[in-house]
């Protein structure tokens, strides 16, 4: 008699699965505290690891696990799931990270992947186990799993709103431990039930402990070492679902002024009461102490970022990126008359104007000043009104997000379409003020802004933009360490004679250095990327990647080709490379991934199914490793393009995993009521119509972003959820109509091909970004639809025979709820 799943294994498995992407999205927003921006995108790669590990083991221990084993095997998983999500966070935590091109730094990597895997090996032995010993239930057990997972990544977002990361994992842990309860309720066992009660209500316990701690700051497990240093206690820390800030410093100390590119002219003895805001142990930002006193603010006069200011007297400014308040400070000091500051972060606005309010001055009620939380590529998009300086001010993507940060490293700010959006919104002689760091041995980040300015302007209609950009930079101090910053204007007029005046005293009073002008250049590069010049051409002599950002490709701050990351020159001292560690630590996941994907899944399956069941089953083989490989290609590729679109990664993470799984887990639920004797049709069909979505969608995204991108958030998100809702109710149907014709012929390797299918997720999340960042997002989520052909092939050729099993087993009246065992375990010499 066939095992039924009842309840309680339905919500068991959706708590399982929903802790487990909990948890998954968690560690990519701790990583990138821990860490740096760059690793944060192993959490994906583990987990994907993990829980093919999991379904491994499942077909390893088939021969034991019979009809009394299954209820008890969940229970036991799922409890071991819980528990191991506390014992492998706290090994990780307790020991530092160190990064590096050393044995000891590839040994921590590796250590770091092994003992962050373990809760989803227990993970994916649960889901395995649910997923393959239910004969008949496959569609609605696979519905729960993704229902479970959507809910996963909506939960991260409201959580980490109440707790800090340490205590949202403490949460996850507790949610995988619920999981276990259900599935021992579901056979009413007794000791096991009980252990998982009381361990469940200890975490509990633990969990609301740390989340009273953290609003009180004084948490009950906080992290000790980040990137490599041994953390102190902040003054304030909040997090979020993209961010972790602190807020250090005394705020009656007297400091030296700070300033991204303070002039050396500037007076030495003048103090000023700062306290120091941090992203990520990271990112840095300034809370400058301010009683309304604006003399006391001069030396923002003297910073090289403010040079708009010289140049556009009486101007209205939008300041995008707030943080600490300094650019309005700025916008102040120089007496213009309203300033608009636009800053994502909720908890960056609050602590400056509520929590550190009255240090700061409250600048929220000064009449001059209205602070905006939004996306403001998307802010800018919708207004009317004009601006005379835009101003951005070192805005980078740093730290990590809750969706991982090589999955999301593009920035929505530095792309062609962003910068004609902005030029279209100053006034008629407004100016764009964008600051970057400009370290002269590694000049790629300025190079390719320089081009980005020039195609901008081109898209506008300006056949000569070298006269409406100028770069000046504040060289590096002499022994200083400090890298010096410069500042790009934009103009959407051609520079005045007076402007260059101007622009020529203040640099020759500052000392600072003018590099670009309509009328000379220190470096010829410049001069022809402000031309307009082929850029591709212009970068392959100097081994970077110059190439303007757009929408379809917007990894602004990689500026190295993938191919490029091994090159010796590369990390030779002085070599003119940005973010080469990033792209190197990709080449090098890449090649992990591979090799350990090789070594711990493909190898054992190869050995232990070199039997006389798995003949045949090559066709089986293919088809679920081009499910695996296209629908992780597509899932990326999505959210980087609606990280464009929505803003931020933090609702670009929520609309593509929530709208792409629940649609996945709606398109599995509906395979059910399909008729065993029309399986073959069904699957080819629906998978045929797959194809036909995917080539809709990728015709049709980029111009529906492009078309609502003026849109509210609310609508904006409506939006790209409709986009994405099709493509996941379809790509849901792929697995469970495979797996069950291939059960019909192979039920023993069911665990197989799922292991296949999450071995390929694992290659293809890392693959993902690669392709995109040496290619675009386009190409790379093509490439998924290319997997999905080829799949559809590999149905064709394996499934005939199948079916024809399938045909044979079905009676009439039959639906996919009565249809062959999915996996399930077979007496010793039993065929099927």
């Amino acid at each position: 008699m066939a095992l039924i799943a009842r309840k309680p294994t339905y919500a068991g498995l959706f708590a399982v699965t929903l802790a487990t992407l909990l948890h998954e999205i968690l560690l990519t927003r701790i990583f990138s505290v821990t860490m740096w921006y760059h690793y944060a995108f192993l959490a994906i790669s583990i987990a994907l690891f993990g829980m093919t590990v999991g379904a491994l083991v499942v077909y390893g221990l088939r021969p034991y696990l019979t009809r009394e084993r299954v209820a008890l095997s969940l229970t036991l998983s799922a409890l071991l799931f819980g528990v191991s999500i506390v014992f492998s966070f706290l090994t990780y935590a307790s020991i530092p990270f160190i990064p590096g091109g050393s044995l000891v730094a590839w040994y921590a990597m590796l250590f770091t992947y092994v003992v962050l895997s373990v809760p989803f090996v227990f993970s994916g032995i649960c889901v395995a186990l649910a997923l393959t010993q239910f004969e008949g239930q496959i569609s609605k057990l696979y519905a729960a799993d993704l229902a479970g997972a959507a809910c996963g990544c909506l939960l991260v977002i409201s959580l980490l709103r109440l707790t800090d990361g340490p205590g949202a994992v403490l949460v996850a842990a507790v949610v995988g431990v619920a999981g276990a309860v259900c599935f021992a309720l579901d056979e009413g066992r007794g000791p096991i039930l009980t252990t998982a009660a009381v361990s469940g209500l200890i975490l509990a316990a633990f969990a609301e402990a740390q989340a009273i701690g953290a609003a009180a700051q004084h948490p009950l497990l906080r992290l000790l070492w980040v990137k490599q240093v041994f953390e102190g206690r902040p003054s304030y820390e909040k997090w979020n679902s993209f961010s972790r800030i602190r807020i250090y410093g005394y705020p009656n100390a007297l400091q030296e002024p700070f300033g991204w590119g303070l002039s050396s002219q500037y007076p030495a003895g003048r103090k000023v009461r700062q306290l120091d805001l941090t992203i990520d142990a990271d990112a840095l930002t300034v809370l400058t102490g301010f009683d309304g006193d604006l003399s006391k603010l001069d030396y923002l006069r003297y910073d090289v970022t403010n040079l708009a200011h010289y140049i556009r007297p009486g101007s209205r400014v939008l300041v995008i990126g707030a943080g600490g308040g300094r650019d309005v400070l700025s916008a102040l000091e120089f007496h213009q008359p309203s300033v608009v500051a636009v800053e994502i972060n909720g908890n960056i606005l609050s602590a400056v104007n509520r929590a550190f309010g009255d240090f700061t001055g409250h600048l929220d009620r000064d009449p001059r000043v209205r602070f905006v939380n939004d996306e403001a590529r998307s802010y800018i998009a919708r207004q009317s009104s004009t601006f005379g300086i835009i101003q951005i001010s070192l805005i980078d993507t740093w730290a990590a997000t809750a969706a991982g940060a090589f999955a999301l490293t593009e920035n929505s700010l530095y792309t062609t379409e962003a910068w004609k959006l902005f030029l279209e919104r100053l006034s008629p002689h407004g100016v764009l003020s964008v600051s970057r760091w400009f370290n002269e041995q590694r000049p790629g980040e300025m190079y390719r802004a320089a081009a980005l300015a020039a195609a901008a302007l081109r898209d506008l209609g300006i056949t000569q933009p070298r006269d409406h950009v100028v770069l000046i930079r504040r060289p590096q101090p002499a022994g200083s360490a400090a890298v010096p910053v410069g500042t790009l204007l934009v103009s959407k007029e051609p520079f005045s004679s007076r402007d260059l005046q101007v622009l020529d005293a203040v640099s020759r009073t500052m000392n600072f250095e003018a590099i670009l002008t309509p009328r000379s250049s220190r470096d010829p590069v410049f001069a022809r990327l402000a031309a307009g010049d082929d850029s591709t051409a212009i970068g392959a002599g100097l081994h970077l990647k110059l190439v303007p950002p757009t929408d379809d490709s917007p990894f602004f701050f990689h500026t190295l080709w993938l191919r490029d990351a091994f090159r010796r020159e590369t990390w030779e001292p002085g070599a003119p490379h940005g973010n080469s560690e990033a792209i190197y630590i990709l080449g090098v996941l890449l090649i992990v991934v591979l090799v350990l994907t090789f070594a711990c899944i493909i190898l054992p399956l190869l050995f232990t199914a070199a039997a006389p069941t798995a003949s045949g089953a090559a066709p089986f083989l293919l088809f679920f490793a081009g499910i695996g490989l296209g629908f992780m290609l597509v899932e990326v590729s999505q959210m980087q393009r609606l990280t464009i679109f929505l803003g931020h990664p933090t609702y670009s993470l929520s609309v593509v995993l929530f709208a792409l799984l629940l649609s996945s887990g709606l398109g599995s639920y509906l395979t059910r009521s399909v008729d065993p004797t029309r399986l073959g049709t069904a699957a080819l069909l629906r998978v045929g119509l797959l194809l036909g979505v995917l080539a809709l969608a990728g015709t049709l995204t980029m111009p529906a972003i492009h078309a609502s991108q003026q849109l509210t958030t609310p609508l904006r998100i409506l939006t790209a959820a409709g986009l994405l809702f099709p493509l996941g109710l379809f790509m849901g149907m792929a697995f469970p109509l495979g797996m069950t014709i291939a059960a019909a012929r192979f039920g023993a390797l069911t665990p197989w091909f799922w292991g296949i299918n999450g071995a390929t997720s694992v290659c293809g999340s890392v693959l993902a970004v690669g392709i995109a960042l040496n290619s675009s997002i386009s190409t790379a989520y093509w490439s998924g639809g290319a997997c999905y052909a080829i799949a559809l092939l590999a149905l064709i050729w394996g499934g005939q025979r199948s079916l024809a099993t399938v045909r044979a087993k079905a009676t009439p009246g039959d639906d996919m709820r009565h249809g062959p065992a999915v996996g399930r375990p077979l007496p010793s010499g039993e065929a099927r």
